[in-house]
């Protein structure tokens, strides 16, 4: 059995070294809190002789970080919240951590809870712990437990954390739930297309055969259609599964990524909702930063990769360098002409007050608004559209095959 040699802290705060026999680092530490002390280091010497295999299980340690799944926005939520609540209750950071390891039952949630314990107790920061993991914790949040660190003030700093990504959560749910019906439609009418092209038309197509008399146009294209799909259907289905993944594989490169998002804010309906979905996200964000002592040039930084938009995160990476001494925002924005002057000027006004949290909380406020009507303005527009559109391919099955029964029974002498 392994030899953990620990030292670590009493109640009295003095210091306490030690060794245990244990299976691994974990029992070790469990051990340590059995005695009623504090852990500072926990280390085990035999692996100092074994350099090349301590590398190796390094290396292994870290591919297995690396490929963890990295945290859903809710999962991020939820682990934020938990944190507040412990911290805010008078529990250290490393019993918080510790606690939180006992009630892990995701897997990769334990293994993330895990490593920053052990990281706080060998001594990191909880912000240079967090770091290790940036597809999990994106810079805002790192930056913002830093400032909170430096501050004293972790429990406020992660409850105002904990009000962001509520927010941020609310907003893409509008967006998602504004998409549901519409998809609906979508989903049922192609399904309704494909049935009556492969098998209604095809015994409609036999009929019309045996009879031998000629069909109007509209019913000659709708069998030349579905015997297209009979024959082909196999191939069109590829060919989309390989547009879709190609067109996947294009947006994510910056070339690809920034067309895309320069597209998204020039349709019609899809530009309002994404660039009040931006600039709400933008204010807000800047808001929590500013708040929380993190400096002006370091926050639009942070926001210029949370932002979402590749051109807009472009606009305010050029904001960021034309501002010279680190206060004035308002300016540079304007002087790109893609943010509206709206937002400039509220901007500008809370700079000369010397408000600026509370003009960009009234800028966020005001664009979750208007995110909000421009959702309700997408759906009124989008839902008749899908139906008429539906109502029109499924109109033009049924009248292609009664044109051709109404052209045979008027042949017909009774």
């Amino acid at each position: 059995m392994p030899k953990f040699v620990y030292t670590a802290r009493s109640n009295g705060g003095e210091r306490v070294a030690g060794a245990v026999e244990v299976p691994d680092r974990r029992a070790a530490l469990q051990y340590i809190e059995r005695l009623g002390l504090v852990p500072i280091a926990v280390s085990e010497p035999a692996a100092a002789a074994a350099a090349p295999a301590h590398r190796a299980g390094a290396w292994r340690a870290g591919l297995r970080r690396r490929s963890a799944p990295r945290l859903k926005l809710r999962d991020l939520l939820l682990f934020t919240r938990e944190v507040h609540d412990l911290l805010a209750s008078g529990m250290t950071l490393g019993d918080t951590l510790n606690t939180l390891t006992r009630h892990q039952t995701h897997q990769s949630r334990l293994q993330l809870v895990t490593t920053l314990r052990d990281k706080i107790i060998e001594g990191s920061s909880l912000s240079g712990a967090l770091a290790q993991w940036p597809d999990s914790f994106p810079p805002l949040y790192v930056s913002m437990v830093r400032a909170g660190e430096a501050s004293g003030d972790m429990a406020g700093v992660l409850a105002g954390l904990c009000r962001h990504y509520e927010r941020v959560s609310e907003a893409r749910e509008k967006v998602l739930m504004a998409m549901i019906y519409p998809a609906i439609i979508f989903i049922v009418g192609l399904l309704t297309m494909l049935f009556a092209m492969m098998f209604v038309v095809p015994r409609f197509v036999v009929v019309f055969r045996d009879l031998g008399s000629s069909l109007p146009v509209p019913t000659l294209l709708l069998m030349g259609l579905s015997n297209l799909l009979m024959r082909w259907g196999w191939l069109l289905m590829l060919a989309t599964i390989a547009l879709v993944w190609l067109g996947r594989r294009a947006l994510r490169r910056p070339a690809g990524r920034r067309w895309w998002h320069r597209a998204q804010l020039r349709l019609p309906l899809i530009r309002h909702i994404v660039t009040a979905n931006a600039y709400a996200h933008f204010a807000r964000t800047l808001v929590v930063l500013l708040s929380n002592g993190v400096p002006v040039l370091q926050a639009l930084e942070i926001v210029e990769n949370t932002v979402g938009n590749q051109i807009l995160a472009d606009e305010i990476r050029e904001a960021r360098d034309r501002v010279t001494d680190g206060t004035t925002i308002s300016g540079p924005l304007a002087a790109g002409k893609i943010f509206p002057p709206l937002l400039t000027d509220m901007l500008a006004v809370g700079e000369k007050t010397g408000d600026l949290s509370g003009a960009l909380g009234h800028i966020a406020r005001r664009y979750d608004g208007e995110l909000d009507r421009n959702i309700k303005i997408f759906t009124a527009v989008l839902e008749p559209m899908m139906i008429l559109i539906m109502a029109v391919v499924v109109g033009f099955i049924a009248i292609s095959l009664l044109l051709a029964v109404f052209d045979m029974t008027s042949g017909l002498k009774v």
